[in-house]
This record gives structure tokens, C-alpha cells and sequence, in this order.
């Protein structure tokens, strides 16, 4: 009888959760952050102090796990990931900074889900 009951809790509890993959509405890029984690000031140019935020929303539900790869002038400087359960409309945000400042260039950000390449945004470090 107790088994019952454990199986039946988790069956309900992952009734409670979402039921579809994480599906990416927009890719924000910039400076700073509002409370709700979407970026604030979006731009595309940043100064070599800069901390670089990247935004990534989602208008539904979803679940999955969320790799974001940064790359500056062509090479990979960094890459985090992060397992998010949405229940409704969010966003996560991850950033990349350096204390000792970024170099001049080109650079891109880009986001997966899941493995799969969800869009990815560029931008300038200028002097």
C-alpha cells in the first residue's frame, strides 16, 4: 500500500511540470539586467570592461537544458549550461566578463537547447 502511494505522488508531481521542450522566442544581447533576468540597455557594441549579458526567452512552458557558447574573435572563451523547468512565460540569462577587459573584435554568442543550435547573436568589443 505504501508503494502505492509513493508511485502515485510522483506521478502527480511530474503531471505538475512541463510537458513540452523548451522552445527559444528571442535572443536578447546587452549590458544589464531587469529583475525579471531580460536584458535592460540591448545593444550589440560593447566597451572592453563591459559585462555582456545574453537573454534567452521563452513564451511557453518548456523544459531542457540550455548550453550558451561564447566566442570572441572566432575562438570559444566560454561555455555554461543550465537545466531549466518552465511552468509559464521566462527568462534565463547568462553573461561573460573579464577583469582585465575583452579584446577589440568580433564576437558571438551562441545558444543551444538540448543540443540543438536555438540562434545565436553577434557583436563588437570596441576600444
Amino acid at each position: 500500500m505504501r508503494r502505492l502511494v509513493v508511485v502515485g505522488a510522483a506521478l502527480m508531481c511530474a503531471s505538475c511540470g512541463p510537458s513540452e521542450p523548451l522552445k527559444v522566442t528571442t535572443l536578447q544581447l546587452g549590458r544589464s539586467l531587469n529583475p525579471d533576468s531580460s536584458v535592460s540597455a540591448h545593444t550589440t557594441r560593447f566597451r572592453p570592461d563591459d559585462t555582456v549579458y545574453v537573454s534567452i526567452l521563452s513564451d511557453e512552458p518548456g523544459y531542457g537544458t540550455i548550453t550558451v557558447r561564447w566566442l570572441l574573435n572566432g575562438q570559444r572563451v566560454s561555455e555554461a549550461k543550465r537545466d531549466v523547468s518552465y511552468t509559464r512565460a521566462a527568462a534565463t540569462e547568462f553573461h561573460l566578463q573579464n577583469s582585465g577587459g575583452f579584446p577589440p573584435g568580433s564576437s558571438r554568442v551562441e545558444v543551444l537547447v538540448n543540443g540543438e543550435l536555438a540562434g545565436s547573436r553577434e557583436f563588437r568589443v570596441e576600444s
